[in-house]
């Protein structure tokens, strides 16, 4: 498959016509690469004094040589990254693993009537509690809302910083992260991962690999526990399952979640983010001259070079490049950044790390590769080659005393801020709010009323007219209620309830339990003289006379023609 370019036509055209491609690279021998390393070894090379690792790398997922779609895997080795972005990563893998394993051990109070898990889908009862928010089936569009919110969320985000969400707070990146870190306790950092896998199989190559998967298998049990501790009370479930009386599905469900994790954060890594996911498919819309990506700023690396001080002194200009492969080593994704954005590219900025720390040993700018917008990098690429007159010469875009020009374009936070934002912001806050306001004044309580069908009514000996109704009322709190109903209109008219001593007329009182609906046949009698009509409406309405919550229903009550 061709890589995918994520931004508009017109401005890689612009880009094309107005930026050469580099010149070739100088004093250059082996492969690029960024992910799967070739033969498990490391040079030294001494560049400007400083001894500075490179690792021969190459591009499983490379922009210049595509992969066929059913070529088997090749695995990728990524080299433990430091610096700001890898601990913000860090940071954001133990929040977002605390959340989803301890969230259903957290309690909430809610009464004696109704389950304290603070978070709790209660499929049985059909109830989903999040602290102090019950939400019924009835209400099942605040759900809907919120992942209308998750979608408008998620197209903001990207349209203004890329692919942040799969490069941060993805479960399958989070997953990963945390495989790895498990693999590299047990194999080791890179090259020790790459030399064991390379061997032959011994005692300790199959100790260690047996370690790993089995810590493995217990992540992604965990991680199937955790989902189902959700849908009932987590420690009654927990000692169920280890004594073995819970239910099949919950064992079938551990199993379930067991196998994809293992497998996807395991085993598949980086296929499930090229092959099986969307997003990097949809993002191309997302993206504009003004989002902010991860980029390999050619317009000062290039042409890139291991000898910059030999190269300069035999007259030739020079870029910050100097082709060590740090950034290719640290990509998860097995691919190369400097051949400029890739559907691969998930933006972890782990490559950032990896340069900005080779720039530090070298005394040079950190940023070589940042995350930078379409429309800074070709105004710099503009300024890197003369108006496009010629190949990246890097002395353009810096002063005498080696500083970068002042013409050069540097990211400000105000650049993100544009008419689309604001209308995904907006947009967003509208459903937020909305949401919140139908939130806080929905009704706790409600009644519903059913006219019997047949017979529609019933003449009684008296002569008067009785028409038969089942009325529901649903008790939307956890605490038991005693609802007054009262008839309003239909003059003359009086209910009675079956099945209850209670006396006949316009109103009367019945208790109902928490969180419950009680079911009511009403009849309603109406005295013959009184009758105006072959159908008249009155009002059921039910009261809560300790919140004062009230609801009401407007019914139709049936007489025959001759009545009249």
């Amino acid at each position: 498959m061709p890589g995918l370019d994520l931004y508009s036509a017109p401005a890689i055209d612009l880009h094309q016509r107005a930026c050469p491609r580099p010149a070739p690279r100088l004093a250059y021998a082996g492969s690029l690469g960024m992910g799967r390393l070739s033969p498990a070894r490391v040079e030294m090379h001494v560049l400007d004094n400083t001894q500075v690792e490179r690792l021969e790398a190459e591009a499983v997922n490379s922009a210049k040589v595509r992969q066929p779609m059913y070529a088997a895997r090749k695995k990728i080795f990524p080299k433990r990254a430091t610096g700001n972005f890898r601990r913000f990563k860090w940071l954001v893998m133990a929040i977002t693993l605390g959340i989803y394993y301890l969230t259903p051990w957290l309690r909430w109070d809610r009464g004696p009537f109704a389950p304290d898990q603070a978070v709790l889908l209660d499929l049985a009862n059909r109830r989903f509690y999040f602290f102090f928010i019950e939400i019924w089936p009835q209400e099942f569009y605040y759900v809907a809302g919120l992942l209308i919110m998750a979608g408008v969320g998620l197209f903001l985000i990207t349209s203004t910083i890329g692919r942040a969400w799969c490069g941060y707070t993805c479960p399958q990146t989070v997953w990963v992260d945390l495989f790895l870190v498990v693999e590299r306790a047990i194999e080791g950092d890179r090259n020790a991962r790459m030399k064991l896998d390379a061997g032959p199989w011994t005692a300790r190559k199959l100790a260690l690999r047996a370690s790993k998967h089995a810590i493995w298998l217990g992540i992604g049990a965990a991680t199937g526990g955790a989902w189902i501790f959700y849908f009932a009370d987590a420690p009654t479930l927990v000692g169920e399952l280890f004594t073995g009386t819970a239910a099949p599905v919950a064992y079938i469900t551990v199993a379930v979640l067991t196998a994809t994790t293992y497998t996807f954060g395991g085993l598949m890594r980086e296929q499930v983010c090229t092959y099986m996911c969307p997003w990097p498919r949809i993002q191309a819309a997302m993206l504009d001259e003004s989002s902010l990506t991860v980029t390999y700023n050619d317009w000062r690396g290039e042409p890139r070079s291991r000898h910059a001080k030999k190269v300069q002194a035999a007259g030739q200009s020079v870029g910050d490049c100097v082709d060590c492969n740090a950034c290719v080593a640290v990509c998860p994704m097995g691919i190369d950044i400097r051949d400029g954005q890739q559907l691969e590219c998930i933006t972890c900025a782990l490559c950032i790390d990896a340069c900005d720390g080779v720039m530090g040993k070298l005394g040079r700018e950190r940023g070589l590769i940042s995350y930078a917008t379409l429309s800074d990098y070709n105004a710099n690429m503009m300024l890197a080659t003369a108006g496009g007159s010629s190949s990246v010469n890097p002395s353009l875009v810096r002063t005498a005393d080696g500083l970068f020009s002042d013409k050069v374009a540097h990211f400000h936070v105000s650049k993100i801020f544009r008419p689309r934002t604001y209308v995904y912001m907006g947009l967003w806050s509208l459903i937020g709010l909305g949401l919140l306001y139908s939130l806080l004044t929905r009704d706790r309580l409600q009644v519903n009323v059913l006219h019997d069908r047949n017979p529609q009514f019933v003449t009684l000996s008296d002569g008067s007219i009785r028409n038969g109704y089942t009325v529901k009322l649903l008790n939307m709190i956890p605490e038991p209620r005693i609802i007054v109903v009262t008839m309003q209109g239909l003059q003359g008219g009086e209910m009675s309830v079956v099945g209850d001593d209670i006396k006949a007329g316009r109103s009367f009182a019945i208790p109902v339990e928490p969180d419950r609906l009680k079911m009511l046949k009403v009849f309603v009698r109406q005295p013959a003289d009184q009758i105006r009509g072959a159908a008249q409406t009155f009002t059921f309405r039910v009261e809560d006379k300790s919140s004062f919550e009230a609801d009401e229903y407007t019914a139709t009550f049936n007489a025959p023609e001759i009545a009249r």
